[in-house]
């Protein structure tokens, strides 16, 4: 990992400098909460896979930031949007913007971050760019609605769960590596390479993130412990709990999910079957077949600097602990 932990470290500074500066030009009544939610840490793995694969592709101009960053402000709307939504207490450790700055104040910031990305991506004149970057925000918003109503109607639809988590994490992901390579001008399988990484990475990302949710504590992930299942979430680790119980068992419990209705004694029982039945290191081996369906789309790129960076960043993702 000692390349992508260097490529991190030269790059990121930049990328948070742009971020901030961006931030800074919003209206006042929305700057405090896009600062908010951009100073309280993150990855920035949609804006390095912008970068990394854009000069993956040979894209030598250093006037990347912007599509880099539009990315992470896309991600950014999001997450101010689903706090809201899902009425969320933490983020990354720091309370939810909607519980600082009100939830007008929220939403608006939200939209306007969402407004800015797409401003970002416009400055390049490149249709193919803006039609990446809105393609992206219409499939992550259909994730979103998907996962409500999931939510509305819990079951033991692997099917849906994928489509959700397909829909609301790695379409994003995807038109990132995609935004890198149409801006150093891939070709159309070039491009369809790059996303196919992107959409196999994004898989195995939301899959470790649902198994942390079980296992890891809130001081590690910046969330509470079992947040998805008290906010009546079905996802991989609860879903493998149910199939291996009695039915009887699996209904109660999705009908207790759909209704609110689960106890924090409950929650606290249902976290320790997880844990026994390990439920979250098999969800991340099933995380681990999209890593290496990843990383085998690389094997066109050759082994430049950037094709090492992005193999590795697929290991990260499973081995993340946050």
């Amino acid at each position: 990992m000692d390349e992508l932990l260097r490529y991190f470290q030269r790059e990121l500074p930049a990328i948070n400098d742009f971020l901030d500066k961006e931030a800074d030009q919003l209206n006042g009544l929305v700057r405090d909460v896009a600062k908010h939610i951009l100073g309280s840490g993150g990855k920035r793995i949609r804006p390095m896979l912008t970068l990394l694969f854009a000069r993956a592709f040979g894209y030598a101009k250093d006037d990347h930031h912007a599509m880099a960053c539009a990315l992470e402000l896309l991600h950014s709307a999001t997450l101010l949007h689903d706090d809201y939504l899902d009425d969320a207490e933490l983020r990354r450790g720091r309370d939810a913007a909607h519980l600082v700055f009100g939830r007008t104040e929220t939403i608006l910031a939200g939209d306007a971050l969402l407004a800015l990305a797409n401003e970002m991506g416009a400055r390049y004149g490149n249709p193919r760019l803006s039609w990446l970057l809105a393609k992206g925000i219409m499939e992550t918003a259909a994730g979103e609605i998907e996962e409500i109503e999931f939510s509305r109607n819990p079951s033991l639809d692997r099917e849906t769960y994928m489509g959700i988590i397909i829909g609301k994490t790695a379409r994003l992901i995807e038109c990132a590596c995609r935004c890198g390579a149409a801006l150093a001008g891939a070709t159309p399988e070039q491009e369809d390479a790059a996303g196919d990484y992107g959409l196999n990475l994004g898989i195995a990302f939301q899959l470790v993130d649902d198994a942390l949710d079980y296992a890891s504590p809130t001081s590690e992930t910046g969330k509470p412990e079992g947040g998805d299942l008290k906010e009546g979430k079905v996802t991989l680790p609860l879903i493998l709990l149910m199939e291996e119980g009695d039915e009887a068992g699996a209904e109660a419990l999705l009908e207790a999910l759909k209704d609110g209705s689960l106890s924090d004694g409950q929650c606290a029982d249902i976290l320790e079957q997880v844990r026994e039945g390990r439920y979250s290191e098999r969800t991340r081996e099933e995380a681990a077949f999209y890593v290496e369906e990843a990383k085998s789309r690389l094997d066109g790129l050759g082994t430049g600097e950037e094709v090492t960076v992005l193999r590795q960043a697929a290991d990260f993702v499973l081995t993340r602990t946050k």
